[in-house]
């Protein structure tokens, strides 16, 4: 009786009687650093996204200096910054099954490896007996292959990092996620318009063929860097307690399809802007500065303009603790809409070499509150609105519909400015259809997506569960052995 007492009035009694699936997660008993590292762990790979896909822009540059007509009159000028996103959706999808049915770390771990290998591959390229054509067709095969390892980033990442988010500090969730999955995506596009430069300052621009396979060489850095740390991680604790063994696809639909479509709608309105303006700034700089300017000039204002998505990108994180990623997402894009218009109207007098300055400013501003609003807090919005036992799924088929949209953006924006009955609409016309999109884009959040709070994760569990138990579904199968026992 004494040993029941006190065992009652010990400090630690409510920690051994509050076990597995009934302790809070932000209530673990894990110090700050074993929360935090696996945020970091899964969400910084997609460094490697911005990079890989930044990088394409310096390097089908410099392709066109070296090799000239044979590259710019042929369909691997299109093809090599468009298959990647081809790849990209195949990994999204395949990856989001594995990382529900099989396992988050694994199939982490699976795409970590095929970045670094498709990475050093492409820039190994050769075609067969020195054909140029040939050399062309093995980057963008490889170009594929990479963009399934970048796929895989998504589902397994950014899901993961999502699920560890629940167990940090309320009120800090959101910015801790942003920072380690839309940021990374941000700095790489930085850093990748800033190797562009280099390797030109580096090789001169009579040596570009060393130029364009070093550039696209660092990009095996990234995902080597973080393999030890992935290989150390284990599967969020979120996972362990509500994973399924049994999916029953029809009720998964019926209570979800809705709220994915409009997530996937918003996330294909956003990369088919943002990802085309991206590989594209380039060229337009090129143009604004004329034939004449030294190519390192270029890329220079580049790195300015890459710059802008720094200050968007994390003073969103902070907006979305503040006020929510849905009010955040909306305020971003309808005011990118609004510069976007401007931007559109003034393009005749800023597109000009005396007016450079004033062109990347517009610009950039334009594209800080791109990443403010919806480069922030779709992914987010995402990985936050579906039940964690199909979350991986669910991301998947969203971001794959974001990359549907970044792989037509690639056809369709140069098909606008081919069309254009002169120069000065030809730079007009894709920021009136872009912040056209934006207007429509913010409608849609605003109008038909959920309030996301600081334990939306949890909420949407339970809420989930108690849909499938009124549909007798059994949910005493889901989570892990371990946990289910506890």
């Amino acid at each position: 009786m004494a040993e029941k007492k006190e065992s009652a009035l010990s400090p630690y009694a409510d920690s051994v009687e509050r076990t597995g699936s009934d302790i809070p997660l932000d209530q673990t008993p894990k110090s700050r650093w074993e929360r935090s590292w696996p945020t970091i762990a899964c969400g910084a790979g997609l460094f490697s996204d911005g990079y890989l896909n930044g990088i394409i822009s310096p390097v089908n540059t410099f392709l066109s200096k070296v090799y000239q007509t044979e590259y710019t009159s042929s369909p691997a000028q299109k093809n090599v910054s468009a298959i990647v996103f081809a790849g990209t959706v195949v990994g999204q999808l395949v990856f989001g099954y594995t990382s529900d049915h099989w396992s988050r770390k694994w199939s982490l771990m699976l795409s970590t490896i095929i970045l670094i290998v498709f990475a050093a591959l492409s820039a190994g390229s050769y075609g067969a007996g020195g054909s140029v054509y040939g050399l062309f067709a093995a980057l963008t095969a490889y170009r594929f292959f990479l963009g399934i390892g970048i796929g895989g980033e998504y589902p397994a990442g950014s899901v993961a990092c999502a699920e560890s988010t629940g167990e940090l500090k309320e009120g800090h969730r959101n910015r801790w996620f942003v920072l380690f999955t839309n940021v990374q995506i941000d700095f790489g596009f930085v850093v990748s318009a800033f190797v562009g430069m280099i390797v030109v300052l580096i090789f001169g621009e009579n040596h570009l063929r060393a130029a364009w396979r070093l550039a696209l060489g660092l990009g095996v850095i990234p995902p080597l860097s973080l393999l030890y740390l992935r290989l150390k991680l284990k599967e969020p604790e979120e996972f362990n307690r509500e994973r399924m063994h049994k999916f029953p696809i029809m009720l998964i639909l019926r209570y979800y399809w809705f709220r994915l479509a409009v997530v996937s709608m918003i996330w294909f309105i956003y990369d088919f802007s943002a990802y085309s303006f991206g590989i594209y700034s380039n060229e337009w700089l090129t143009l604004i500065l004329g034939d004449t300017a030294p190519l390192w000039k270029s890329q220079a204002w580049n790195i300015v303009l890459n710059l802008f998505y720094i200050p968007g990108a994390v003073g969103g994180s902070f907006v979305s603790d503040w006020i929510g990623p849905r009010y955040t997402l909306v305020i971003g894009v309808w005011c990118q809409c609004v510069i976007g218009f401007i931007m559109s109207g003034a393009y005749g007098q800023l597109a000009t070499p005396h007016y450079v300055a004033a062109f990347v400013v517009v610009y950039g501003i334009f594209l800080t509150l791109g990443e403010l609003g919806p480069g922030d807090n779709i992914g987010l919005i995402a990985s936050k609105t579906s039940a964690t036992c199909i979350r991986g799924q669910y991301y998947g088929i969203a971001a794959a519909m974001g990359k549907i949209g970044a792989f037509v953006g690639t056809y369709v924006f140069p098909v606008i400015q081919d069309n254009a009955p002169n120069k000065t609409r030809a730079g007009q016309d894709p920021f009136f259809v872009s912040s056209s999109l934006c207007l429509f884009s913010g409608c849609l959040a605003l109008f038909l997506l959920p309030h996301i709070g600081q334990d939306t994760i949890t909420k949407e569990d339970r809420e989930f569960r108690e849909y499938l138990e009124q549909k007798g579904y059994d949910t005493g199968l889901m989570g892990v052995k371990e946990e289910r026992l506890s």
